[in-house]
């Protein structure tokens, strides 16, 4: 089978807003030449912002990045650089601090041992800090490496599969084990660990047709990880793989939801977020794996482009926070709750006015 299509505009896959354990906000996004990382952290939790900085050192990247944090706290990045004419091998760096700079990109090498891009990669860490990598392969499945014990990478392992498309999401339980889930023309694969260290396994497909590219994974109790996706009829569904998937609510627009797991007057919930197809962005909020209960968009903010991004976390004073970039820009926009029942916003505001 043929490499899937390399993207051909910048794609961040996971948490690209996340907090560090000083308690600054931090984003990663690719500067305007496309090539290169950079962060922008708060000075202070909760004060100004800083100006964007190049993450991973002098190495340009392809504008593919996948990032996630452990329960250290710490980021992971993944990407993929070019090598020589015509291939690509991916690269990793570690976050430790948002003020601090980054590790430089460490190569990963390629699925395939070598050849061009395969696909948007996919990085979650688990509980003891070791990451793991997962990138469609050149054969239409999955493969996956990640960081040993003692140091160092493991090989890359074929998780196997067939016409897998779009990009992977994968989430650490609150067990401490690696989730992951691919999508395919009719079903959605999943594979999991049986314990720490060990390699996942693939499950029974289940059948039902996901869009392409509207995977999110989130862990949502001891028990379960729910993915999100975006069915063929335009909604979005749960799954937890003990049942049949639960249709949540209508998609507010393309792509896939952001989801954060947060406490809203006291209860255990899950917020949705979507850029809706007005433009602005759609929030949604529902006590968490209890779908039947059911969720209403409400839009928020001013219209972005199409290719806005969109995250969701909680500052270092516990408040949902929400924030949109526009890849090839400095146009960051941050929104928090307010401090009163219900989930009503701040006017979204730009923390950066310039680089």
């Amino acid at each position: 089978m043929p490499p899937a299509p390399a993207p051909t505009s910048s794609a961040v896959n996971g948490d690209w807003l996340t907090r560090g354990r000083d308690g600054r906000l931090c984003v990663y996004a690719f500067g305007p030449d496309g090539t290169a990382v950079e962060c922008r952290t708060e000075r202070t939790p909760g004060g100004a912002w800083t100006a964007p900085r190049v993450v991973g050192g002098d190495q340009r990247v392809h504008p593919v990045l996948a990032v996630s944090q452990g329960a250290d706290a710490y980021a992971h990045l993944v990407a993929w650089r070019p090598t020589v004419p015509g291939e690509s091998g991916l690269v990793h760096s570690t976050h430790f601090q948002p003020h601090l700079a980054a590790l430089d990109w460490n190569p990963l090498g390629h699925p395939n041992k070598k050849g061009d891009r395969t696909g948007t990669p996919a990085v979650t860490v688990d509980a003891e800090g070791r990451a793991h990598v997962f990138v469609p392969n050149r054969g239409g499945g999955v493969s996956m490496r990640g960081q040993k014990q003692a140091g160092g990478w493991g090989p890359w392992r074929d998780l196997k599969g067939q016409d897998v498309r779009g990009e992977l999401a994968v989430v650490t339980a609150e067990s401490g084990r690696v989730v992951a889930y691919a999508s395919t023309p009719d079903t959605i694969l999943r594979w999991r660990q049986s314990g720490p260290g060990k390699v996942p396994v693939m499950d029974e497909p289940l059948e039902v047709r996901a869009r392409p590219g509207t995977l999110r994974a989130l862990a949502t109790s001891a028990e379960h990880t729910t993915l999100f996706f975006t069915d063929e009829e335009g909604d979005v569904c749960a799954w937890r793989g003990d049942e049949e998937p639960a249709r949540l609510l209508r998609a507010a627009g393309p792509g896939p939801v952001a989801a954060l797991r947060c406490e809203l007057d006291g209860y255990d919930c899950t917020l949705l977020a979507q850029r809706a197809d007005s433009g602005r962005v759609a929030f949604a909020a529902y006590p968490t794996e209890l779908e039947s209960a059911g969720a209403w968009w409400t839009e928020s903010g001013p219209a972005l482009p199409v290719d806005a991004r969109l995250a969701l976390g909680e500052d270092a004073a516990g408040r949902i926070v929400a924030a949109t970039f526009v890849p090839g820009t400095d146009d960051l926009r941050l929104t928090y709750r307010k401090d009163e029942p219900g989930l009503a916003l701040k006017a979204w505001e730009r923390p950066l006015t310039g680089r």
